[in-house]
């Protein structure tokens, strides 16, 4: 597609490292860091120094950077609208497998 660019990023098993994720959300890797010190994000693991995340990581890592950019919200309020955020999905399920049978 014109106008199209593939990026690759460092994967394993559908994982990104730190970098990756920060490549993939197009974000700096220190606000990244900044957010996984907070809690904001968590690796699924870590070997032999390095961390690894999930791919959906970055929807969640995206995110939060509307949150905080284009609402303003601090990091204590981005951590009680993420928390909500997925209370409201769980709900969702819930509903969703209650219809089911």
């Amino acid at each position: 597609m014109p106008g199209t660019a593939l990026i690759l990023h460092p994967t394993a098993c559908g994982r990104l490292t730190l970098p990756g994720l920060a490549d993939a959300a197009e974000l700096h890797p220190d606000l990244v860091e900044r957010f996984i010190a907070y809690g904001l994000l968590e690796p699924v693991c870590v070997e032999e120094q390095v961390s690894w995340f999930d791919r959906r990581t970055v929807g969640r890592l995206r995110t939060i950077y509307r949150l905080r950019e284009d609402l303003g919200i601090n990091l204590p309020g981005i951590a009680v609208v993420l928390d909500l955020l997925e209370r409201i999905e769980a709900l969702r399920r819930e509903r969703e497998n209650l219809r089911r049978g």
